[in-house]
């Protein structure tokens, strides 16, 4: 076995973090062979090997660095890990084994990491949705290899511009869509959409390339998403609108909605959540299937103890925590239209999503001065900088602090008044 070379620069996290993203960081580690280091645009670092066969250069992605998580040999790999995975790639492409040129058609591509997808993550409909309302109508019969930056950039900038799509019909000729978008806030919304959907087309060609489908994956690489899309205001009710909320629903979703409020889980999590995941004694809640893949404890507060105990009552074993008034269970946007309508009777304007309640949950404990990192915890976020990106602006008492640092203009009756205010 070839011996693991060593580097300060790219052995350590600290140090890796360091480099700019999208420039990588070589080391040689062979005759002809090469490690890579390159963080991409969501700021994830990737290992990838290169290999020169006295022609030309092959590349492969080996995974993920173990940047902000405990590397498992498979997908996320330390230093050490990723050598041995760019020696193995080397052994196939120096025996005339490299990925080849053009590579298998994105149909297919597709086909594997939905599969792969089914396996390993959650939210596998939606995906599915995605890839064959927006991705296969375009670039399935095409080939990876074939596949231009240009021809990609084009594909975003339309997905953009257009209308979304709403339901329709099985015996509708045609697909429906909302009035095209024309307020700034329209815009950003339609754009952040297309890049959760462009994040699904690269997720699906990384794949590709990963697996030694394809040679290059610059095609794709070359494309940025649209810039500043996802600083949408986040929503949250207030106390009263809360409140308000809760007693216009009925009974089942009552149920559903304090106990979004009181754990901060999603829909999702709380319609799936059985009997054994409720642990009254220690007033906690074990969400087992969660979006990031990550199992999580939660804990309750007396009023979320008292809802999860009257909600569990004559329940064992696998039996639904939260169930319809007719004993059926709460499937895919069964709630939509009755929170919609317990918004109209509570006067809760805009109305609110059931995600929202979730902002409502986390928004309230960063006003209370809950650092970051328990609120991420909590929630069940994968790192703090998707926490931060939404709650930062609440949590940091810093900012207030400082404004009240600020000397006086007021003229003298009106510093009368603040004094008095103030006092």
């Amino acid at each position: 076995m070839a011996r693991s070379q060593r580097s300060t620069q790219l052995e350590s996290r600290t140090n890796r973090l360091k480099i700019p993203q999208g420039e990588r960081e070589f080391l040689t580690i062979g005759k002809g062979l090469a490690l890579a280091y390159r963080r991409t645009d969501d700021g994830y670092g990737t290992w990838q090997a290169r290999v020169w066969d006295g022609a030309k250069y092959h590349y492969r992605n080996l995974g993920r660095a173990d940047d902000y998580q405990e590397a498992n040999g498979t997908d996320v790999l330390d230093f050490f890990q990723a050598q041995g995975k760019a020696r193995d790639f080397y052994e196939l492409a120096t025996k005339g084994h490299a990925a080849p040129a053009k590579g298998t058609t994105l149909n297919k591509a597709a086909e594997d990491y939905l599969a792969w997808f089914r396996q390993h993550r959650r939210a596998v409909a939606e995906t599915e949705h995605v890839v064959k309302a927006h991705i296969l109508p375009v670039f399935g019969d095409r080939r990876i290899g074939d596949l231009t930056a240009p021809q990609i950039r084009a594909w975003l900038e339309k997905l953009g511009s257009s209308p979304a799509r709403v339901r329709t019909g099985r015996k509708a000729k045609r697909q429906a869509h909302r009035p095209a978008p024309h307020t700034q806030d329209q815009k950003r919304a339609r754009r952040a959409t297309a890049n959760r959907i462009f994040t699904v087309l690269k997720a699906i060609l990384n794949r590709a390339f990963h697996d030694g489908l394809i040679a290059d994956d610059s095609a794709w690489r070359k494309v940025k998403p649209f810039p500043k899309v996802d600083e949408a205001r986040i929503r949250f009710l207030t106390d009263a609108e809360a409140v308000r909320l809760i007693n216009a629903c009925p009974k089942d979703l009552r149920a559903l909605v304090q106990a979004a409020l009181l754990t901060g889980a999603r829909y999702g999590e709380l319609v799936e959540m059985r009997a054994q995941d409720v642990d009254l004694r220690g007033e906690r809640i074990y969400v087992s299937h969660s979006k990031s893949g990550r199992p999580r404890h939660v804990p309750l507060n007396p009023e979320g103890a008292a809802l999860f105990r009257e909600c569990v009552k004559g329940k064992t074993g696998d039996e639904l925590v939260f169930t319809r008034s007719d004993g059926e269970a709460w499937g895919k946007n069964y709630h939509v239209r009755p929170l919609l309508e317990a918004c109209r009777k509570a006067k809760v304007q805009p109305a609110v999503a059931f995600h929202e309640l979730r902002h409502t949950y986390a928004s309230h404990l960063a006003q209370a001065g809950v650092d970051l990192l328990t609120i991420s915890k909590l929630l069940g976020h994968a790192d703090t900088r998707i926490t931060s990106r939404h709650y930062a602006h609440l949590a940091d008492k810093t900012l207030a602090a400082a404004v009240t640092k600020l000397p006086s203009f007021a003229f003298t009756g009106q510093r009368e008044n603040l004094q008095a205010v103030r006092a």
